[in-house]
């Protein structure tokens, strides 16, 4: 067992200086210069405060809240030591283990590692359920520097011989209070058990408490803690709202938040929520995609790459979601259903406003969920501006500001049955004439065009209108019609691309069916607003 001597804590470095540089720190320069081609010139401070350590060796357990720069912090030394520990790649043993709780979460550390792991001519893969072992055990066999794991699948890989854990350098746990939330800790603890004893490991969580601390206790030797905020400090740039509307107002309102211009992400407490919420949306025009647990792991990384790469802004998840997935420019997180406790609510939140950047969260909360938001607002140490309002009132149009726009289900999706993925592109869009404020009826039309006019992102010749825009219909090289570009037709679904109605009303879209927005759920007959 290694040595569970107290460690050292170390002092806590809240602010970033733009005069201190990844070589200063100590990375090699092969690393800083791959960081350098993305646009990453300047640590954070979590990555500050433990870099030095990590480089040298010691077990680190850094503590940070989400969004503040934990995968650089272990990704950056883990390849650093690596590249000069003088062992050699070999099959079914790989050199470091870094374990992560979600699907969504490993592949992202995987892909942030690759792109720097190439610069050693190091390999890099991923291991998880929910898709076919055999190509995972086929490069195993072939040989990985940099595992990247769920616990589930990788007990199963190694129960069948197909991987050893024996030549460990590096092993990271991310996320690590998350992993106790979910009941990981049995298996992190068995895997953890097989690495070397000497090896180097360091733990990455937003919070120190229960099972992540029998982890530190046991696993960790002598190690240095680094704290970069307290374990609930929340972002300084996110600003908190709860709306307190009436049950039958809850799906206008988000509907008229999620219909504004930029990414949205939508929580609900369970998967049949989520689902039911997604239909909903689309029937009312909003482009929106799933990320749950009952689907398949082909339509969650389906689903997740619309949502980032834009065929769809909104995202409906379960608590799937709420750590460690990255989605650049989340301008928005809505809480449809509060969580049950307040880290949840940090976490959730922490999905907007990253990476200094600002956001918006807000929570909405019907009449008999007052005093269980009180008391998650107050453990969670926020103080939220709280309004009671109705669909229509200013206060929207502040929080998602900007025109809504609303899709035309596909032509041919005329029925809620029609296989979702067959086709999740946006279609045509309606628009309000101004950005709504409250005065304008759902109902009004300032045009029928697609975007409209001859705005910027308005009919004929616009960069993003119909005709011959980039991205509008008939010939356009991304819109609907013939083309089949990355935001029409086709764009996250199977098939060719749709022809898409055009609404001259934004409240027509509710009577023609739910568009095939998600890609992974299929509605067996049941409607979308029921």
């Amino acid at each position: 067992m290694a040595d569970s001597r107290p460690g050292t804590t170390a002092p806590s470095t809240e602010q970033r200086d733009s005069s201190i540089t990844f070589a200063d720190l100590g990375v090699p320069q092969r690393l800083v210069d791959v960081l350098a081609a993305q646009g990453i010139i300047t640590p954070f401070p979590i990555q500050t405060a433990t870099l030095p350590d990590s480089l040298a060796g010691r077990d680190v357990l850094g503590r940070g809240r989400t969004g503040s720069g934990k995968t650089y912090a272990f990704v950056l030394p883990l390849l650093a030591r690596l590249s000069t520990s003088g062992t050699e790649r070999r099959p079914k043993r790989p050199r470091a283990l870094i374990l992560a709780p979600t699907r969504e979460l490993a592949s992202q550390i995987e892909a942030a590692v690759a792109p720097l792991a190439a610069a050693f001519s190091m390999r890099a893969m991923t291991v998880f359920g929910g898709v076919g072992a055999n190509p995972q055990i086929n490069a195993l066999k072939a040989g990985v520097d940099v595992l990247v794991a769920c616990p589930g699948r990788l007990e199963d890989l190694m129960s069948g011989g197909h991987v050893s854990l024996d030549a460990i350098e590096i092993t990271v746990l991310d996320e690590a209070d998350h992993m106790a939330d979910l009941g990981f800790l049995p298996a992190v603890r068995r895997l953890l058990d097989k690495t070397p004893r000497v090896g180097q490991r360091m733990l990455f969580s937003a919070t120190l408490d229960g099972g992540v601390d029998v982890i530190v206790k046991r696993f960790l030797s002598n190690p240095i803690t680094h704290s970069v905020d307290s374990a609930q400090s929340p972002v300084a740039k996110m600003s908190h709202h709860v709306l307190h509307v009436q049950h039958d107002d809850r799906l206008p309102v988000l509907v008229d938040l999620t219909a504004a211009p930029g990414r949205t992400l939508v929580f609900t407490r369970t998967k049949h929520g989520a689902k039911k919420l997604t239909r909903q949306l689309i029937a009312s025009g909003v482009p929106a995609v799933e990320l749950h647990g009952n689907l398949a792991q082909n339509a969650r990384t389906r689903n997740l790459t619309a949502f980032a790469d834009g065929t769809a802004d909104t995202l409906v998840a379960t608590d799937i979601a709420a750590r460690g997935i990255h989605v650049d420019d989340v301008s928005l997180v809505v809480h449809a259903d509060p969580p049950v406790e307040h880290k949840a609510y940090l976490h959730r939140s922490g999905r907007t406003a990253r990476a200094g950047a600002g956001g918006t969260v807000v929570t909405l909360m019907t009449d008999d969920q007052v005093s269980d938001v009180r008391d998650l607002t107050r453990k969670a140490a926020i103080n939220p501006t709280t309004t009671r309002l109705r669909p229509g009132h200013p206060l929207l149009a502040e929080l998602a500001p900007g025109e809504r726009i609303f899709v035309s289900p596909p032509a041919n999706a005329t029925s809620p049955d029609t296989p979702r993925g067959s086709g999740s592109g946006r279609g045509s869009r309606s628009r309000t004439s101004t950005p709504r404020n409250g005065s304008l009826p759902r109902g009004t039309s300032g045009g029928s065009g697609q975007r409209g006019g001859s705005s910027a992102r308005g009919a004929g010749s616009s960069s993003r209108g119909a005709g011959s825009s980039a991205r509008g219909a008939g010939s356009s090289s991304r819109g609907t019609g013939s083309s089949g570009g990355a935001r029409g037709g086709s764009a996250s679904g199977a098939g060719s691309a749709r022809t898409y109605t055009t609404s001259s009303s934004p409240a027509a879209p509710r009577t023609t069916g739910a568009a095939a927005f998600s890609a992974g759920a299929r509605p067996r007959g049941r409607r979308a607003g029921g």
